[in-house]
């Protein structure tokens, strides 16, 4: 049995079972999602055909999850204009499980993945006494083994990343190194960014060891202030409407 439905501007051939990406639907992971906007059913030689859609069809589905698709990359540049300009845009999908179709075909739920984690555990639990007995014998020259091996000498944090720092790279326009002069700065924070000036943040970046003489600070307080707010959905739509970062 499958149907055709019709979602996001769409068409998609859908069974119980499925799993697929659609156009972006407000509702939250392991939510019942009804499309009725269905075109076709088939149930093995009975077809019925809508004209367009078939009344009372329903196909009910379940959000799995919600991300956005791969980025794709547009460079516009005029010839000997020294002009070149490059954007980019990432579009949000909803990952849905089909349950049933008109009631038919009921999917079981799948496990979470905390459930599956919580399997492992166990699984990593009934293990261990197994393993230590088949470990047993070997007890006797464990100590000597113990004495010769020399503890591994532990790596050094970065210097950018102390207790309580914020990823300052998830403000559009400041990568790994720039982020690395404001932390040295004493800007490790959202919040300290956000309270920063503008003049402040390139005076930094002017002073830093590094090429920063390209990079435009004056959207970055406002972005950290969005962060700091928690507000990262509406830092997420900014993004997304300013190319870089830039206004």
């Amino acid at each position: 049995m499958y149907a055709v439905i019709k979602t996001g501007g769409k068409q998609y051939r859908v069974e119980p079972g499925n799993v697929l990406k659609v156009e972006s639907i407000e509702a939250g992971i392991g939510e019942s999602v009804t499309f009725e906007e269905v075109l076709m059913i088939a149930d093995g030689d009975d077809i019925t055909i809508g004209t367009p859609t078939i009344a009372s069809a329903k196909v009910v589905a379940e959000v799995i999850a919600h991300g956005r698709a791969k980025k794709v990359e547009i460079i516009k540049f005029k010839r000997r204009k020294h002009h070149q300009k490059r954007t980019g845009h990432r579009q949000n999908f909803t990952q849905i499980q089909i349950q049933n179709i008109n009631g038919k075909g009921t999917v079981a739920k799948k496990a979470t993945p905390k459930a599956k984690a919580a399997d492992k555990d166990e699984d990593a639990k009934t293990a261990k006494p197994a393993a230590k007995k088949a470990a047993a014998p070997a007890k006797e020259s464990a100590p000597k083994a113990a004495a010769e091996k020399k503890p591994a000498a532990k790596k050094a944090a970065p210097a950018n990343k102390a207790a309580g720092a914020d990823d300052l790279t998830k403000v559009e326009g400041i990568g790994p190194k720039a982020a690395g002069a404001l932390n040295a700065a004493g800007i490790v924070t959202f919040a300290d960014l956000g309270k920063a000036k503008v003049e402040a943040v390139q005076k930094i970046l002017d002073e830093s060891e590094g090429r920063f003489g390209a990079m435009n600070p004056g959207s970055w307080p406002k972005q950290a202030q969005m962060a700091a707010d928690g507000k990262w959905d509406e830092l997420q739509k900014w993004q997304d409407e300013h190319d870089g970062g830039i206004e």
